[in-house]
């Protein structure tokens, strides 16, 4: 009869019953800790590629952008007329009154000169008010050389119509005919026949009139006493409206060195 063999193995022992330790807690924190280094390093870095695309595209669309022109020919027009006036009512310097229109007998430069000259501080700031905003204006959309030219020739125009009108014993002095001009000139080039731009032209348009008409003001000296010089005033804005359509007549080449091509070729 076959044997049986009974093996009898010692029971296991408690040591290997006893589970695997767990990693120390120092370990276990330095882990954790490098993750969060990690994740923070790598946000850092995202977040500073991030920033750098940001102003490279930034930087772009700046030099895609059309520079529009510094206004410093208006700047030197309001310098002129300030410092005239200076000489002439604060410094008192006797030759400042040569550059006055004298209607009785004029020299041909005082229908320029004239333009810069001005009774009172009341007459000077209200003048210059205008010829800031207006010119302005005039030098962003056209250049400062015909904002220098709009300032001059309307001035001078408005003074010869005036000489040709007013009495001989007249003395014409101020503005406000190269201000009615320069208004008329930033108005035109800058109107379309879009429906809103006539509707606020329309509406806005009376209120704008009136306002300058009121402030600005061309001095006519008659006899002892200031007058203010409306001839001057329609003058200008007319010797204005002439100058836009004039210009606007003009041919210009796409190699001309003109403000609108200059303009349309940024």
């Amino acid at each position: 009869m076959a044997q049986q063999l009974l093996l009898l193995l010692p029971a296991p022992s408690r040591a290997f019953s006893k589970p695997l330790p767990s990693p120390s807690p120092t370990l276990a924190s330095l882990s954790r800790r490098h993750h969060v280094s990690f994740s923070a390093a790598a946000r850092r870095d995202l977040l500073r590629c991030g920033m750098k695309r940001l102003v490279a595209e930034l930087e772009i669309a700046k030099d895609k952008q059309p520079q529009s022109r510094r206004a410093n020919g208006i700047f030197w027009i309001l310098l002129l007329n300030f410092g005239i006036y200076v000489a002439d009512h604060l410094f008192q310097i006797r030759q400042i009154k040569a550059l006055y229109l004298y209607h009785a007998l004029p020299t041909w430069y005082q229908f320029v000169t004239s333009t810069f000259c001005h009774a009172n501080w009341n007459h000077l700031s209200s003048n210059l008010f205008f010829v800031y905003i207006f010119g302005k204006l005039v030098e962003e959309e056209e250049g400062n050389f015909a904002l220098w030219m709009s300032y001059i020739l309307t001035g001078a125009g408005a003074n010869l119509i005036s000489w040709l009108l007013l009495p001989t014993s007249s003395v014409s002095l101020g503005a406000s005919g190269a201000v009615f001009g320069l208004f008329t000139i930033s108005v035109l080039v800058k109107m379309s026949w879009d429906w809103r731009k006539i509707l606020e032209v329309l509406i806005l348009g009376q209120f704008v009139v009136d306002k300058v008409m009121e402030a600005a003001r061309a001095t006519t000296i008659m006899g002892q006493s200031f007058q203010v010089n409306n001839i001057a005033h329609v003058s200008g804005a007319l010797i204005g409206a002439a100058l836009v359509f004039v210009v606007s007549r003009i041919p210009f080449s796409s190699n001309d060195d003109s403000p609108k091509a200059t303009k349309d070729s940024k």
